[in-house]
């Protein structure tokens, strides 16, 4: 079963085929067949294989970087390291939801040497950011990729945005992939914010010795070598590409999706599949997204390696057609016509303080 994305508010149930298992034990059914297959197991060989590559890849344009000098090809390279970058923050991720090893604390130390030590974002902020996504993706007042930042992803956040907020939630549609230029920035800012920052930070020593490090090689080196004008160039055009190439990999997978009501209480099954889209691509896709194009079955079976994906994706499918629940799969530009046009109707509610109107109500009119 494959559909569209619908907009709105979610009801705290979803459709029933009569006669269908309860999602508890449609779910149970699924993982019993997922694990039966071997889904659940690492692939240590493809992760190795992955990692290499990123290295090979890092040191060429190390190595063209050192022989250009001073020229304006370097731009080239910078945009290069802008994608390598992303790349290892996909490994990083995949690290930090125990994807790669078996042992968790492998896993953590992966995880945080590739963001940290490489791409140069504090490990324990996203971990702690990205943690409470997946346990209550899209759900209003628990989920923080929906709270309200630079842009408003619920109608009420909307409706209370004033003065130059307002004016950028009006507009948030048209400005939202020009805004992913600076997101590069953003990661990089709130990285540093949150290891010299107040509160627990796990392994907040390590993490401000690596980033310091990572910072003092990179952009040092980037002001050594190069003129001033050149190096300010090279630094902005590579935070631009890994800020856009980032940004654009994780907009597709939930933004448009349903909205879940603060409090509501769903099913497993329900809440992850409702809640995430899948983007349409064979191995290159799955290459340029690092298999966050599916989306869904990595909400279901977050420490699945990344080579077993698709094949879970065909029993995710049938169960989701068992179960009477809509499996969203989409190709990548329809993906992103979606999140401009959820951003955009989000948007025309800016600075207006919207009445009351029953969420069942919306649902149904939109579907």
């Amino acid at each position: 079963m494959s559909t569209s994305s619908s907009l709105g508010v979610i009801r705290a149930t979803v459709p029933r085929v009569p006669g269908a298992a309860t999602p508890i034990s449609s779910f149970s059914s699924l993982l019993s067949a997922v694990r039966s297959a071997g889904l659940l197991e690492r692939s240590r060989v493809f992760y190795c294989s992955v990692f290499a590559t990123l290295v090979v890849a890092l040191g060429g344009a190390i190595t063209g970087f050192m022989l250009l000098g001073n020229s304006w090809l370097q731009l080239l390279v910078a945009g290069a390291l802008g994608i390598i970058f992303t790349q290892f923050a996909f490994l990083g991720h995949e690290a930090s939801h125990r994807q790669v090893f078996t042992s968790g604390k492998a896993n953590d130390v992966a995880g945080r040497a590739l963001a940290v030590g490489v791409v140069g974002m504090s490990y324990s902020w996203w971990m702690n950011k990205h943690t409470r996504h997946h346990a209550n993706p899209n759900m209003i007042g628990r989920d923080p990729d929906i709270a309200v930042d630079t842009f408003s992803f619920v109608e009420q956040d909307a409706a209370n945005a004033r003065g130059i907020r307002a004016w950028i939630t009006r507009h948030q549609s048209a400005l939202f992939f020009p805004a992913l230029v600076f997101e590069g920035i953003n990661l990089h800012v709130q990285s540093f914010a949150h290891v010299f920052g107040r509160g627990k930070v796990d392994g907040r020593a390590l993490e401000i010795v690596l980033l310091v490090l990572r910072m003092a090689l990179v952009v040092g080196g980037i002001f050594w070598v190069l003129p001033l004008g050149m190096a300010f160039a090279f630094l902005g055009v590579q935070l631009a590409v890994f800020g856009v190439y980032m940004g654009a990999s994780f907009a597709p997978n939930h933004i448009g999706m349903q909205i879940v009501p603060e409090g509501a209480r769903l099913d497993f099954l329900s809440k992850q599949v409702l809640t995430s889209r899948n983007v349409k691509g064979g191995f290159w896709m799955t290459a340029l997204m690092g298999g966050l194009n599916f989306q869904i079955e990595h909400h279901l079976f977050p420490s699945m390696a990344r080579p077993h994906l698709r094949r879970t994706r065909v029993l995710v499918r049938e169960a989701c057609a068992r179960e009477g629940i809509p499996y969203t799969e989409t190709s990548l530009r329809r993906a992103y016509a979606i999140v401009l046009g959820y951003l955009h109707e989000i948007g025309l509610h800016s600075g207006q303080l919207a009445s009351f109107e029953c969420p069942m109500v919306v649902q149904y009119r939109r579907l």
